[in-house]
């Protein structure tokens, strides 16, 4: 047995592991799917945050999403179980924790007041922005002119009700004027270096920075054409984790794989949306995705890489987990 492979089963087993963003079909009607959050489960993932909705689908489709994913969750207790408050996230216990996203302000339609209800649903992070502009301000693929009112309305309500705020998908503009209005830690949940490869959706140092100054973190994304020419591999994850460590400490960083479990649904929205997802940016078919089997393999390659294993554990879920507890309710009155 290879001693790595020991240290990292040893690793997982007293590690809080948490995938900050996974995509499930956005098809209220259809389970097919769900079965395979088994998938985390079996790969030692302890929480894991799932999509809801993005700004590309009509914004009342998020409350269907949530009705359904909330529903299927409840009637499978055993192997699963909604995540609420700061507590549900170190049950010890050993079914996934799920909570919810939304990527996009979009989901609003407009109406503060929703984030509340959002909040009692279940949804922990909303993105401002899904590559095009919005109510709350810019995308990343599309000419971002800042944060708006509303949108400065919505950071203060995020934090007021206990909702993390993201900039993953959201254009520079808005990003830097999100961190400078935010109290609390702010998050890209899945984002990449820019520094490591060129693509719109990656992120410049400059924001990586500005997110860390807020006691933020950067969830690193695992699809190929972030990571690089198409690159799933567990190396290269850790080689834009460690970029972030390098620029900001270890304490800035974390893990949102960004997995899509249905990716014909993806390339049909790759069709359906030309603008938010341009064929220049490479959006397109036979894309590679980091898979969630990979975490342990990431794990490795952190440990090869030099870190002290309390420092992957950091990665894993423990700065995710301390942003949680500076950000999330400590409890609810009402909904989840």
């Amino acid at each position: 047995m290879d001693s790595t492979d020991s240290r990292v089963r040893e690793l997982l087993a007293g590690t809080l592991v948490w995938d900050n963003h996974a995509c499930m079909p956005l098809r209220a009607e259809d389970e097919r799917f769900l079965p395979q959050l088994e998938r985390y489960r079996r790969a030692g993932t302890r929480v894991v945050g799932l999509n809801v909705g993005f700004d590309a689908i009509p914004w009342a489709e998020s409350f269907r999403m949530l009705a359904a994913f909330r529903s299927w969750i409840r009637r499978h207790p055993r192997q699963y179980r909604l995540v609420a408050t700061v507590a549900d996230l170190t049950r010890a216990d050993r079914r996934l924790g799920v909570f919810f996203d939304i990527e996009g302000g979009s989901a609003l339609n407009g109406q503060l007041s929703l984030v509340e209800t959002y909040r009692d649903l279940g949804v922990r992070w909303m993105s401002m922005a899904y590559n095009r502009n919005n109510l709350l301000g810019g995308g990343c693929q599309d000419t971002d002119r800042g944060l708006t009112k509303f949108g400065r309305a919505v950071v203060t309500e995020m934090e007021r009700v206990g909702m993390t705020a993201c900039c993953s998908h959201t254009g520079h503009r808005t990003t830097m004027d999100v961190m400078r209005h935010a109290t609390k830690p702010v998050i890209f949940s899945h984002s990449n270096p820019l520094a490591l490869w060129k693509h719109k959706r990656n992120i410049r140092d400059e924001a990586i920075r500005a997110c860390a100054a807020t006691g933020g973190v950067v969830g690193i994304n695992g699809i190929g054409m972030f990571l690089g020419a198409n690159d799933n591999s567990s190396a290269t994850v850790a080689r834009h984790i460690d970029h972030v460590v390098q620029l900001v400490g270890i304490d800035h960083v974390g893990i949102g794989l960004d997995y899509v479990f249905d990716m014909q649904e993806l390339e049909d929205y790759f069709k359906v949306h030309p603008q938010t997802f341009p064929a220049e940016g490479g959006y397109a078919g036979g894309l590679r995705l980091v898979a969630p089997e990979q975490m342990p393999e990431i794990a490795a390659e952190l440990l090869r890489l030099g870190y002290r294993v309390a420092d992957v554990r950091k990665v894993l879920g423990g700065n995710l987990l301390r942003v949680a507890k500076a950000t999330w309710p400590r409890r609810l009155d009402v909904g989840a």
